[in-house]
């Protein structure tokens, strides 16, 4: 699993240490991490204090890869901050998108009725028609 985590120095052990702070769920979504949760990076592991990194683990809490998050920082801010996009802007969006499907559940609410409605005159014609087609079969056997 997928971590951003910030190296610390952990003084008492005399060794850098991983202070995790959000895991990824999916592809763009995170959860931040409210508890403290370290990973001992071992005593030949020298990092800059204060640096953040993408740190993925095994199931067993093993360091499998550890990478500078620096781009992928930058990525966020290309994709998402330099464009306007700010958490107002997105619960603006959602509502938009909220009443769209509102509106749009009205509508074929709407179309269905419709269509039921269209289908029991169809069947109404129909009903009239076999009345006519009896009428005048019945009237065409009064005068023969």
């Amino acid at each position: 699993m997928l971590y951003l985590a910030q190296v610390r120095k952990n003084d008492f052990l005399d060794q850098h240490q991983l202070r995790l702070l959000a895991r990824q769920e999916a592809e763009n979504f995170w959860v931040i991490i409210p508890e403290e949760a370290f990973i001992l990076l071992g005593k030949g592991n020298t990092m800059s204090e204060k640096l953040l990194v993408l740190v993925e683990l095994s199931p067993t809490g093993d360091i499998e890869r550890l990478e500078d998050a620096t781009s992928w920082v930058l990525g966020l801010i290309e994709n998402y901050l330099t464009t306007g996009i700010t958490p107002e802007f997105l619960q603006q969006e959602a509502e938009r998108a909220e009443h769209w499907r509102q509106s749009l559940t009205l509508q074929n609410q709407d179309l269905a009725r419709r269509s039921l409605e269209l289908e029991a005159r169809r069947e109404q014609i129909q009903a009239l028609e076999e009345t006519l087609k009896r009428d005048k079969n019945g009237y065409h056997k009064d005068e023969a």
